[in-house]
């Protein structure tokens, strides 16, 4: 289980993202997850810059498209040492096994391959959401163990889910199947625009192996304090 909340840096620019890294000690190792909103504005460069401060990097891009593009497009993303990225699990077996594919074409030789997971429901959609605009019929809970167990078929490493449905994605698919879980909020906090969330001791309870935190965080007076305290929960037994 990783012991470190990932922080999800949703700044506009790499400006922004460095003033936010002057409230924590400067050599502390992070793990962060770089979006669609930062790696649009600044390009690879930006996982260039943050694996030269020392941290780890989750690169939150949710590739989905047909196989032969999903395969190209994470062939070029292998070579930028990123730990985790991820697809959507709607585009099947075959787009996510053709991902797995490009990461490991495109790792340099002897460079560790990054862990693919593959998205399931946003923790944003709710079931009403997800049976109107997706015409998904079924629970939301079994649209999206059907989708960890597609990812798993993939030979991907896990999934993101909500930690509502990490218990039983453990029971379906396996132990070290990571479970990275959005949609965390301290006890108090405002939700926002999610729908699905749990504190970071009852989604560690509830079996996700991983967590997601942004605006708790990045949106808190003491960014610092703020995180140590998360991680202090998320590590509560």
């Amino acid at each position: 289980m990783n012991q470190r909340p990932i922080i999800a840096l949703d700044f506009p620019n790499k400006q922004e993202i460095e003033a936010f890294f002057t409230h924590f000690p400067q050599h502390e190792s992070l793990f962060v997850k770089v979006g669609m909103e930062i790696f649009y504005q600044e390009g690879p460069a930006i996982v260039a810059w943050l694996k030269d401060q020392g941290h780890d990097v989750f690169l939150d891009l949710k590739l989905h498209d047909i196989p032969n593009t999903v395969e190209r497009g994470m062939a070029r993303l292998a070579g930028l040492g990123v730990s985790l990225t991820n697809v959507h699990a709607a585009g099947g077996i075959d787009m996510m096994e053709a991902g797995l594919a490009g990461l490991h074409k495109g790792t340099p030789t002897g460079a560790r391959v990054p862990d693919l997971i593959a998205v399931t429901q946003l923790t944003s959609t709710s079931e009403a959401q997800m049976h109107r605009d997706q015409q998904i019929l079924t629970s939301l809970q079994d649209s999206v163990l059907h989708y960890a167990k597609c990812a798993q078929t993939a030979g991907l490493q896990g999934v993101v889910c909500s930690a509502h449905e990490a218990k039983k994605i453990k029971e379906h698919t396996s132990e070290n199947f990571i479970r990275l879980t959005p949609g965390i909020r301290p006890a108090g906090s405002a939700i926002g625009d999610q729908k699905r969330v749990m504190t970071p001791q009852n989604a560690r309870k509830a079996g996700a192996t991983m967590i997601v935190v942004g605006r708790p965080i990045t949106q808190a007076a003491s960014p610092y304090e703020s995180y140590l305290a998360i991680k202090e929960a998320w590590e509560e037994q």
